[in-house]
């Protein structure tokens, strides 16, 4: 398995796992698979991967952004998915992994994760790769007409000496 940088031309094989991610209930408050330019448009250019095995993309990462506010310019919004066949061999650890390593390359110094509580694979995914759970928004937003709460997960960058 290897990770590089994400093409427009893996597009489609991307937004296929996304699909099969809102199928579980607990990845995204997303109902529908954008198109590749609007997805385009709500995530950050300089962290984005794929893993991939013999040209079959395995899942992908991605950051975006939290606020427009300068302030909070080096903040980042983690979108992590794996294909339903690829879940529990190690690439969601990979692919977390080497987004930290860009993130901190682009100058971001915090990436953060908003979980479902359902999500347990995902929780147990960013404490191994050292996020930390900061906190639950209770109620944060309806998904099928059910309220969810969402887990607050970050992971400070060592570099710039904040810890």
């Amino acid at each position: 398995m290897t990770v590089r940088e994400m093409k427009p031309s893996d597009w489609e094989q991307v937004a296929q796992i996304y699909a099969e991610g809102m199928r579980t209930g607990f990845a995204t408050f997303e109902q529908s698979v954008p198109s590749y330019e609007q997805w385009d448009k709500a995530h950050i250019t300089s962290c984005r991967l794929v893993a991939l095995e013999a040209n079959n993309i395995l899942g992908w990462a991605a950051l975006s952004p939290v606020s427009s506010r300068c302030v909070y310019g080096g903040v980042g919004e983690v979108s992590v998915y794996v294909s339903s066949s690829s879940r529990g061999k190690g690439v969601g650890k990979k692919l977390l992994e080497q987004l930290i390593l860009e993130s901190e390359k682009a100058g971001f110094w915090t990436i953060q994760s908003g979980i479902f509580p359902e999500n347990e694979a995902s929780i147990q995914l960013h404490q191994k790769v050292g996020f930390r759970f900061i906190g639950k928004r209770e109620r944060i937003g309806k998904l099928d007409g059910v309220w969810k709460d969402n887990l607050l997960f970050e992971k400070r960058s060592q570099n710039i000496g904040i810890t």
